[in-house]
């Protein structure tokens, strides 16, 4: 019992150490999380983890602000491996027609786990959205959405995907949401994972 809970909370520090560095730019801290063959699934890049950290740097040099607030997490552990899934509203900042726009995803990042020569590592990352929002930064302001655009990705992150689009991101249409085929096949690669280490 309480080596399972020593593990859970080794995992969870991990996940907390991913959104501060990676929302502060420490990207060589970044890069000791994951495995050598550890991949990073979000709507803006889906790649290998040192490419999504070469991406980000390069989007952070550049003043993107892609910012993470992470709320409770759940971990599962068999063995050496585990899944968690985290509750975290993804936030940016950008012009989105001339208008300075704050947009929000409500999501869950869903990790895939490998504990290795006494140490954790993540293997993948996936994220599941849930729902989102834009809101002009000015108060008072208006602001008037492309709506071909706005429908060409799902209800649950297309305020973020218009953004990213806007900023020149190439935005995947089809990550897994609340509910869906996506997202229940990807609960199915979790449990097995767990049962057998199998993605």
């Amino acid at each position: 019992m309480e080596e399972s809970r020593a593990e859970k909370l080794a995992i969870q520090e991990l996940v907390n150490n991913w959104v501060i560095w990676r929302d502060m730019g420490d990207w060589e801290r970044l890069s000791t999380i994951w495995h050598p063959e550890g991949r990073m699934t979000a709507t803006w890049l889906q790649a290998p983890y040192a490419e999504f950290i070469e991406a980000s740097r390069k989007g952070f040099a550049n003043g993107v602000r892609i910012l993470h607030l992470l709320g409770g997490t759940a971990v599962d552990v068999r063995g050496n491996f585990a899944v968690s899934q985290t509750k975290v509203t993804i936030t940016q900042r950008a012009f989105v027609d001339e208008r300075l726009c704050d947009v929000s995803c409500l999501a869950r990042h869903y990790d895939f786990w490998e504990k290795r020569d006494s140490k954790w590592g993540l293997v993948l990352r996936e994220s599941i959205y849930d729902k989102d929002r834009i809101d002009p930064v000015e108060p008072g302001a208006t602001l008037r959405l492309d709506r071909s655009l706005l429908q060409r990705f799902p209800e649950n992150y297309c305020h973020l995907a218009y953004v990213q689009t806007k900023v020149g991101y190439v935005v995947h249409p089809a990550m897994p949401c609340s509910t869906g085929p996506e997202v229940e096949a990807l609960y199915a690669r979790g449990a097995a994972w767990l049962e057998k280490g199998s993605l």
